[in-house]
């Protein structure tokens, strides 16, 4: 794959850009707004006009997604702001969302960090392993190793399906059943998600590269399986949201960020495993779930769509993490094709980001804006659910990506101020 000099050129101006809004937006805002000073950990709700709620729960989710955020970056920049925030980010995980009566680990803790919803969210266990897996892989922390490695065996153990495959949604504390398995009130009361198994996916991917285990590949397989065999529908490329214990599909909605999310997270999980009869398959669906985003969530000012539903009707909001996660899965798809119309998403993409999605007066993103344009400033800025981690770990991704891209004619990561750290 050659690039033209204007492409180079502008994928050299995008690297400068997205260097900028990571290390001068991203990173301070986190580093500097997020810690709670006065219980420890971090602020469970910042809002969108950057008011504190010092009381607002404590969510296992976002505090799973910091840590690995903080993780990888100072994995990659080396950063000493980075690795206080990751050490903080581990050690109140550790000491206060670890169940350590029935493992696991809490959904949610009030603002003082004791347990407000002792739930066992099969999705928070994932992140969890993630978050873990990464800080061990930035620290060499043996503790933080060995607690992801029981968390994967409880998961094995505790909620696996036995019988038709995957994983179930959600138990209670003990590990009993529940009769409401919801993730969120938006969500389907249904035994299986696309969601969970997305998150269940990255989080043994991420612990399979620093724990070789046999049986940890062999669970990361059946899990790519699942995906192209049941969660995938084929014929639309578009990922099926909900299911019952048997696997039948309970709804029609379709979500363009999942999706791209799903193509680059299924290829990188198949860049680790290595294994030669899955790969083709791997590729070929990501190919073709990025090119249907491409066609049919990408609006005309170059954003993505958050959901289409089973009527036509589309939800036009512009959320943030469904952008972010455009700009990893659209240059995954030009890193497989060569194909420059991705190339021209990703650029397009950047530009509306900087333009409608950049809080440009108290930090981070907004959670959405309109298909105007106009920021929903009355949605978190930080809370359970919106994190430092689709669009932290996008901007790392990019940046390494565009590197490999612009090899050796151009600066590398550590020339442009994001030096690498040897874990």
């Amino acid at each position: 794959m050659s690039l033209t000099d204007d492409r180079r050129s502008a994928l050299m101006d995008l690297q400068e850009r997205v260097r900028r809004e990571l290390l001068g937006n991203i990173l301070p805002f986190w580093i500097q707004r997020s810690p709670d000073p006065d219980f420890g950990g971090f602020r469970g709700r910042i809002g969108g006009d950057g008011t504190v709620d010092p009381k607002a729960p404590k969510g296992a989710v976002l505090n799973a997604r910091i840590l690995w955020t903080f993780s990888a970056l100072w994995q990659e920049l080396g950063d000493t702001a980075c690795e206080e925030t990751a050490h903080r980010a581990y050690q109140y995980f550790r000491d206060f969302f670890l169940d350590r009566e029935y493992g696991g680990v809490f959904w949610m803790l009030d603002y003082r960090g004791n347990p407000l919803n002792d739930r066992k969210q099969v999705y928070a266990q994932a992140f969890a392993v993630y978050g873990l897996a990464r800080y061990f892989q930035a620290t060499a922390d043996d503790e933080a190793l060995n607690i992801a490695v029981d968390l994967f065996r409880l998961l094995e153990a505790r909620c696996r399906d036995p019988f038709a495959e995957g994983y179930f949604e959600a138990f209670a504390r003990d590990w009993d059943e529940l009769q409401d398995v919801r993730l969120s009130p938006r969500d389907l009361n249904e035994k299986k998600s696309m969601n969970t198994h997305l998150h269940l996916l990255e989080a043994y991917t991420g612990l399979l590269q620093v724990w070789p285990d046999a049986r940890l590949q062999d669970r990361l397989v059946k899990l790519v399986e699942t995906f192209l065999d049941r969660i995938l529908d084929r014929p639309r490329a578009h990922l099926q949201l909900f299911f019952n214990e048997n696997w039948e599909v309970r709804s029609d909605v379709v979500s363009f960020g999942h999706d791209i999310e799903a193509s680059w997270l299924l290829e990188e999980a198949g860049r680790v495993l290595q294994i030669s009869r899955l790969t083709a398959d791997i590729r070929d669906a990501a190919e073709h779930i990025a090119r249907s985003v491409r066609r049919e969530g990408v609006a005309e000012d170059g954003s993505i769509l958050y959901e289409r539903y089973g009527d036509g009707s589309v939800d036009e909001d512009r959320h943030w993490w469904p952008q972010a996660e455009g700009l990893v899965g659209f240059l995954n798809a030009y890193e497989l094709t060569g194909e420059e119309c991705y190339l021209d998403a990703v650029l397009r993409l950047w530009d509306f980001i900087e333009e409608h999605l950049v809080d440009r007066e108290n930090g981070e993103w907004h959670w959405a804006v309109d298909a105007c344009g106009r920021p929903r400033r009355e949605l978190d800025k930080v809370g359970p659910w919106k994190g430092p981690y689709h669009n932290g770990r996008a901007c790392l991704e990019v940046l390494r990506r565009l590197d490999s891209l612009l090899s050796r004619e151009q600066p590398s990561l550590g020339e442009l101020g994001i030096r690498g750290r040897k874990s």
